[in-house]
């Protein structure tokens, strides 16, 4: 009688198949894909390649090797300016937004009578986004003579120079990203619906106050969108340009000077595009960079429902 070995290994072999109709998929997904090579892969391919030549608008590229990098990491007095101040934005303004974003989400995960008018009306300034209109009516709101200003006389606080001062202004730019919490706190408020309600019940019953709630179920339960708007908000303040240039135009005395400014302004005002794809690659690289390490640290700090980490 033949083993149960010599059955399995005399079993006919089947293959696998692709699907009669897999060219439809690709015709589908064409356009994407059309789009994605090049509006993303060949630019980046290029800039890459033009970050080791001397390229500008005017004159094709020769190929210069490390020259770029060189001279931003020895010879420019402006890149680490920019950097360094682009740290500092950072730092300043995805801390501040999550926090304004979280506080918001909680008020509005109350149960309020015309709640949802509410959430609409605080996600409007997320729908404007951070439009070239956006910032010339913020520029006109931070002059000396604006509207900031005129409401702070009411209450006998004299007036601030929001705009002219290097440390102030930077201030004043990022709170038109703070202003535009609303995609961060739809995520946070959808969070806070998933919370089980029998975890404060049970933590009232103990007699838990509601910021113990808050840092014992609340923020432990909720931290996976923390982690993802955090990451988000990160990448997007390194990458900021509008508001710093069209509010400050990277002033006073460079106070608000972030990368996005160099880079834009070594491209199209000096017209050295191969020494602004080296800017770029920095940029892109320490982007990389601090998503890895969030990424790394995100085992310590956020936890799931099944009580596992990341």
């Amino acid at each position: 009688m033949k083993n149960s070995y010599s059955n399995h290994t005399n079993a006919p072999c089947t293959v696998r198949k692709y699907p009669k109709n897999w060219k439809w998929g690709l015709i589908f997904i064409a356009p994407w894909i059309i789009g994605f090579a090049l509006l993303q892969a060949y630019p980046l391919i290029m800039s890459l390649y033009y970050s080791f030549t001397d390229f500008s608008i005017l004159k094709d590229g020769k190929w210069i090797g490390f020259k770029n990098y060189r001279d931003l990491f020895t010879k420019d007095k402006y890149f680490w300016k920019a950097f360094l101040i682009t740290i500092k934005y950072s730092l300043m303004s995805v801390p501040m937004k999550l926090i304004m974003a979280l506080a918001i989400a909680m008020i509005l995960n109350m149960k309020l009578k015309g709640i949802n008018i509410f959430r609409t009306v605080y996600y409007l300034p997320s729908i404007m986004g951070g439009s070239v209109a956006i910032s010339i009516l913020w520029k006109f709101m931070f002059m000396k003579e604006g509207m900031v200003n005129k409401a702070l006389s009411v209450i006998g606080i004299p007036a601030v120079d929001w705009l002219g001062s290097p440390d102030i202004a930077l201030v004043s730019i990022s709170l038109l990203v703070v202003w535009q919490f609303g995609s961060s706190m739809v995520l946070f408020l959808a969070g806070l619906k998933n919370v089980p309600t029998e975890l404060y019940e049970a933590a009232s019953v103990d007699g838990a106050t509601k910021w113990r709630q808050f840092f014992s179920i609340t923020l432990p339960m909720i931290t996976p969108i923390v982690f993802f708007n955090l990451m988000m908000q990160i990448i997007h303040a390194l990458q900021e340009f509008t508001s710093a240039f069209i509010i400050t135009n990277g002033g006073p005395n460079h106070g608000t000077y972030l990368m996005g400014v160099k880079i834009y302004e070594d491209a199209f005002k000096n017209l050295k595009m191969g020494y602004a794809s080296a800017s770029s690659w920095i940029l892109f690289l320490t982007i990389l960079a601090v998503t890895l390490v969030v990424f790394k640290s995100s085992d310590a700090w956020v936890f799931y429902n099944d009580g596992g980490t990341d």
